[in-house]
């Protein structure tokens, strides 16, 4: 029983990286959490902007947990947002080539 318990902990705990490609360039971390907050909760959302500039590159990654996160790659993947559409996939790690 207490395993059990401690089993279900650890897979509430258990997140997935998303990342998030086609955003426009005037996106905010706001709006990301809002569009993927239909599906669950949001563990976090970083998109990623040009060290010089400090514009926002159109791609990002949000963190959510893993129970719904396929579900909002599957519903999210594809449609617009912005005008833009979106292309929504499970982040992959850092290849060995940087």
């Amino acid at each position: 029983m207490i395993m059990r318990q401690i089993n279900q902990a650890v897979e509430s705990r258990m997140s997935t990286t998303i990342y998030i490609a086609n955003l426009p360039e005037q996106t905010t971390d706001q709006q990301v959490q809002d569009l993927f907050g239909h599906y669950g909760e949001v563990l976090s959302v970083k998109l990623i902007s040009d060290n010089d500039s400090g514009k926002m590159l159109g791609y990002g990654f949000v963190e959510m947990a893993e129970d719904v996160a396929n579900q909002a790659i599957y519903e999210l993947n594809g449609s617009e947002f912005a005008g833009n559409t979106l292309q929504v996939n499970q982040a992959r790690g850092r290849s060995s080539d940087r």
